[in-house]
């Protein structure tokens, strides 16, 4: 039985070695006159993953963007997944798949320039012209094109009832010209529109906001925001305790007990830890030896040693976030399609390769009780646990018979079609289980094609059940992300969909606060 590559446990001084040396990386990007723990007037956020792609909009990079309040989009997302006005003020559907925005006037970028509405088509042209495309615009052929001054038209090759929605992704932030270079490379640095510019980035270790006094909008509270990137989730959570960061992105359950309960807040996320499975090459292309890994999962024994009972056990892809989720589960077509899948084979001796990543601490974790049920039933696993930056491309490019990811479900457009179509239709570009069913397809083109509301609602269903008939994937918990705020901070987003965390309103107390 083969064990996963884990870094050796940390230790008391190592611990305090980490929280050190964040310390004098927070220390180095505020005001040199102000030591840490200072009110300096800026925040001292301690992010989880690094940039993967050098902080590219076009990117899942974008969601960093949108957190820190630095890129923005046309519209966002109310707490109901409801379109709301930002860069754009107001739209209208103009024919079946037209529409126009007319755009917020007096919006400055970062380098000075005046947003204008060729920017703005300039911007999302881009994206949909991006090699890979963002994932928000999987499926979607998108056309933009500047109006008079104040407007753009946004035309899709099919009728696209969400398309509002869509134009919220991080993913379709508008930047000025400078922004894009040569090669299809993006620079979000000074070309953004939001309350704090981004000045610099060093590579992945960290990244400098200051306020921004040419914004169109409620100005930030704060001078800034330096954001260091700390993968070690040990080390993020020593920073909250010392009172070396602000605010601290997902806290490992198993730091919880550790941190003084004041400082911690538990925020129900629409996002699906899931057991990919290969379709297309290795044991698991044969449909019953999928189902024989299913049968072999014990999601219960998982939320309740790993994550301490702060999960909620999966019965579908779609988690609590999404109310009615459960209760379409009810339907007599969802458990028929359920009933079609593969009866278990036997197993005994059948080697597989489990991979996960470390950058989210209770995946390596979940490795071992997942290897545990599985060669339990008879296979043979052999894992392989790296940083997610150095694990990726092999996941997409299906190397692995199993993999392991945390994986939001609403990220983009705030309705799990995106997600669906980008993890198990035919062209999906983050579709680790190589999955391909034309009877899916079709079931993601009719939900996709069904406005907002019960119908569509029900079409999403109907595709969930087809992905879990065909054992494509194992959803195994829906999580709930743990974020830390430091008494001295105030005004914090904690936000289900990732995109927000620092805003306009976040603010500094007078006086530093910590927690032992």
């Amino acid at each position: 039985m083969s064990r996963p590559r884990l870094r050796p446990a940390l230790t008391g001084l190592s611990v305090l070695l980490l929280a050190t040396g964040l310390t004098g990386c927070f220390a180095a990007g505020t005001d040199q006159a102000a030591g840490p723990g200072t009110d300096s007037g800026r925040i001292k956020l301690a992010m989880l993953q690094p940039p993967r792609s050098g902080l590219s909009p076009l990117s899942d990079d974008a969601f960093k963007l949108s957190r820190w309040k630095t890129a923005e989009t046309l519209v966002e997302l109310d707490e109901l997944g409801e379109a709301q006005p930002a860069l754009a003020t107001e739209w209208q559907q103009t024919g079946p798949a037209s529409w126009s925005f007319t755009l917020r006037e007096d919006v400055e970028f970062h380098d000075g320039t005046a947003m204008t509405a060729a920017e703005v088509a300039a911007s999302l042209t881009a994206a949909a012209q991006a090699s890979p495309k963002p994932r928000i615009l999987d499926g979607v052929e998108l056309t933009a094109q500047a109006g008079d001054a104040n407007s753009v038209t946004i035309t899709t090759a099919t009728p696209d009832p969400l398309l509002p929605q869509r134009l919220s992704s991080p993913q379709l932030a508008i930047l000025a010209s400078s922004a894009y270079g040569k090669g299809g490379v993006v620079s979000p640095v000074n070309a953004g529109t939001g309350p704090y510019r981004l000045v610099s980035v060093d590579g992945t270790s960290s990244a400098r906001l200051d306020r921004f006094d040419g914004y169109w909008g409620p100005q930030a509270e704060a001078e800034g925001v330096d954001v260091q990137f700390v993968p070690d989730g040990t080390a993020r959570a020593a920073a909250l305790r010392t009172g070396d960061a602000d605010i601290v992105e997902a806290i490992p359950v198993g730091q919880v007990a550790q941190i003084d309960p004041a400082l911690v807040h538990e925020v129900p996320m629409p996002r699906t830890n899931t057991l990919y499975l290969n379709t297309v090459s290795g044991p698991f292309a044969d449909p019953a030896v999928r189902a024989a890994a299913r049968a072999a999962v014990d999601a219960g024994t998982i939320v309740d040693r790993v994550y301490e009972g702060r999960a909620d056990q999966a019965s579908g892809l779609l988690g609590p976030a999404l109310p009615w989720a459960a209760e379409q589960r009810n339907s007599g077509e969802y458990a028929a399609a359920l009933a079609t899948r593969a009866a278990a084979a036997a197993v005994a001796g059948t080697p597989i390769r489990l991979g996960t990543f470390t950058d989210r601490a209770e995946l390596p974790e979940v490795a071992v009780q997942l290897e545990q049920q599985l060669e339990t039933a008879g296979f043979v696993v052999e894992q392989d646990v790296r940083e997610y930056q150095h694990i990726e491309a092999d996941a997409l490019a299906g190397k692995f018979d199993a993999f392991i990811l945390s994986r939001a479900t609403v990220l983009d457009s705030g309705d799990p079609v995106a997600y669906l179509y980008s993890d198990f239709s035919c062209a999906g570009s983050f579709n680790i289980s190589q999955f391909c069913d034309p009877a899916v397809d079709a079931a993601l083109a009719k939900a996709a094609g069904i406005p907002a509301g019960p119908e569509r609602r029900a079409a999403i269903s109907a595709a969930e059940s087809l992905i879990l008939s065909r054992d494509a994937a194992v959803p195994l918990l829906h999580e709930r992300v743990i974020q830390g705020e430091s008494t001295r901070v105030g005004g914090v987003e904690r936000d289900p969909r990732e995109r927000a965390l620092v805003t306009s309103r976040t603010r500094l107390a007078a006086s530093t606060g910590t927690a032992g």
